[in-house]
């Protein structure tokens, strides 16, 4: 049988996690039987053996990793936690990992960069992003364009880039976009998963939480319905076919 992909959500918020999880299946070209999905905010980790899976794929979520400790919700905070306990198998072993939005941060933070609010920051909505010459031959990005649009929203971002990684794809406010590790740890800060249609939903289910100015909302969820986002999509469907055996 073959192995499932792994999918760690980090959103409290059922709709949006719902939402996220069935983008992750659709946009990856996957079936829910090709998956072990779990909400970190409704349970805890099991124990895992990550040799039994084909890869690692993490979600985003409103959580920050660069927020004090003694400010994070507790919530907030566990899943923190139980995410970042898996990332040094993750990194030693170079288990396959995609890690969207707070899973960059996720991974920069692990190993050891500075992941913070004090720049790089972007509107959210879309991002221009451009790949680097390193990026060339990269097999997750096999059919990707040299520019593209992606759907972002964060509020801290990774500052320097992590010592080993590689960074491959980068945009003008926010410049790593992008990054591997070893051979097959990967992160964005864009959302690969994220269509229209999946972005607007988050833009109403977020509307309060500090992204954007609520009255920004309609117009905000008007121009993704107008943006032509269509090839991050590509970089989770070449992780899925690279690593589903």
């Amino acid at each position: 049988m073959t192995k499932p992909f792994l999918i760690l959500q980090l959103r409290p918020e059922t709709e949006a996690a719902d939402d996220e999880y069935a983008a992750f299946l659709a946009k990856g070209g996957l079936s829910a039987e090709q998956t072990h999905r779990i909400r970190l905010d409704q349970e805890d980790l099991p124990d895992l053996d990550l040799a039994g899976y084909a890869g690692v794929i993490v979600g985003g979520g409103p959580g920050c990793v660069s927020d004090p400790a003694a400010g994070k919700d507790p919530v907030e905070a566990r899943i923190e936690a139980q995410v970042l306990g898996l990332m040094p198998q993750i990194t030693q072993d170079d288990v396959p990992y995609l890690g969207c939005c707070y899973g960059i941060g996720i991974l920069a933070h692990h190993l050891g960069a500075k992941v913070s609010k004090a720049h790089f920051g972007e509107p959210t909505g879309t991002s221009r992003c451009e790949r680097t010459r390193a990026s060339q031959g990269d097999p997750l990005l096999a059919g990707v364009p040299d520019q593209f649009d992606a759907f972002v929203g964060h509020k801290e971002a990774v500052q320097d880039l992590p010592e080993g990684a590689v960074h491959l794809l980068s945009s003008a406010p926010c410049p790593f976009q992008m990054i591997r590790y070893k051979s097959n740890v990967y992160a964005t800060q864009f959302h690969p998963e994220a269509d229209s249609d999946v972005f607007s939903l988050r833009i109403r289910v977020y509307n309060s939480s500090g992204y954007f100015r609520p009255e920004e909302a309609d117009d905000l969820i008007a121009m993704c319905q107008a943006a032509d986002v269509t090839q991050p999509e590509r970089i989770l469907r070449n992780f899925v076919g690279r690593y589903a055996g």
